[in-house]
């Protein structure tokens, strides 16, 4: 399924224009608040009319300026998350979930009640009332409200901004299943990149109401012109890995990624899956020869394909790793007295204690959503 989203409409001050295609799996609209993440779901939804522009869904036009199309919310088959549950206080959980089927063609549904409930692990919560239920569960049963409506497309505005960090991590494996089982497209939007880099297989970077860049998350992130964006704290690369190994003794777990083989804390999963590793540019150090006598034991051979603009003391270098791109800051004292410059070979220096293990996430399965999408069968 094929989202294609042209869209502009001016919001006060802010003119949103937003461009892109977004392919299946998670596309995660990240940025600042106010940046228009959320303008433009309201458009896809329907809930906001754009000024000019076009919004198609797998071929079938959802709206078109120039073609006079305007399909109302309720006819555009997409489901809607919001950042608070608004459950229905005085129903059970059962009938909360039940009255999102209540618009939806019994010839148009693929889900059931069973199946939802099974899926989001909320078959004990079946006959309470919302207010009698956590926040992490009344997301919950939210999402499975708008599954059983059977949308194409499932929009989600920051619905994880008011849980506190356990409760995200109750959901957010969830949400991987509704990709995973359902191949339910997914629209997310997020202002938190932890986020971003657990659930986005297609990042749209949003600022001062334009779309930035857009594209795949490894792609997206190894950009030297949005580091400004994301903070230097946050800015790095996303890479994909896969475990090869663990060391029971020293309690680390072996990672293999094209770039050659990664050491991390031990992580928690068998060998063979696969896992996205974020790699911080603070973390990286560089070398112009080969490291002896260190205690860092991932040493990746990179070249120096990009080098950033500052004026604060650190210049930001942009590596290639056989073809896995990393982010590095070095001091301009530093850079200098190397020699650091494009083409330059260096190695790429990073500690395993740096590969956090909330760094480590399990990566998309394209082939499990393209798989689940055939046997729904949504149009």
């Amino acid at each position: 399924m094929t989202i294609e989203v042209d869209v502009e409409r001016r919001l006060g001050d802010v003119e949103i224009q937003a461009r892109f295609t977004s392919e299946p799996g998670i596309t995660v609209l990240f940025g600042r608040s106010g940046a228009g993440k959320s303008s433009v779901i309201n458009m896809i939804s329907g809930l906001l009319k754009p000024e000019r522009g076009r919004i198609a869904v797998n071929g079938q036009v959802l709206f078109d300026h120039e073609r006079r199309i305007n399909l109302p919310a309720r006819k555009r088959r997409i489901g809607y998350i919001f950042q608070e549950h608004r459950l229905f206080p005085h129903l059970k959980v059962r009938r909360n979930l039940l009255y999102g089927q209540r618009f939806t063609p019994p010839a148009e549904r693929y889900v059931t009640l069973e199946k939802i409930v099974d899926l989001l692990g909320i078959s004990h919560l079946l006959e309470r009332r919302p207010p009698m239920l956590s926040g992490g569960e009344r997301q919950r049963v939210a999402i499975g409200r708008a599954l059983l409506a059977s949308p194409r497309l499932l929009l989600m505005d920051e619905p994880l901004a008011s849980l506190d960090t356990a409760r995200k991590n109750e959901i957010l494996p969830y949400i991987e299943r509704l990709r995973d089982e359902l191949g339910l497209p997914i629209f997310y939007v997020s202002h938190q990149f932890g986020e971003v880099r657990r659930l986005a297989d297609m990042l749209v970077f949003m600022a001062d109401g334009r779309v930035v860049v857009a594209g795949p998350l490894s792609e997206v992130t190894g950009r030297l012109d949005l580091a400004s964006l994301t903070g230097r704290e946050e800015a790095g690369t996303v890479i994909e890995a896969r475990i090869v190994g663990h060391d029971s003794e020293y309690h680390l777990t072996r990672l293999q990624c094209a770039a050659g083989e990664l050491v991390a804390p031990r992580v928690d999963q068998p060998e063979g899956a696969a896992v996205r590793v974020h790699i911080h540019a603070l973390d990286v150090v560089l070398a112009v020869e080969p490291p002896k006598g260190l205690s860092i034991q991932n040493v990746l051979r990179a070249r120096i394909t990009e080098t950033g603009s500052s004026t604060d003391p650190f210049v930001e270098f942009l590596l290639d790793a056989a073809g896995v791109p990393l982010i590095a800051y070095v001091t301009k004292k530093a850079a200098h007295e190397l020699g650091l410059r494009l083409g330059r070979e260096v190695y790429a220096l990073i500690k395993s204690v740096a590969i956090q293990r909330h760094s480590l996430d399990r990566p998309s399965s394209t082939a499990d959503q393209r798989q689940a999408a055939d046997q729904r069968q949504v149009v």
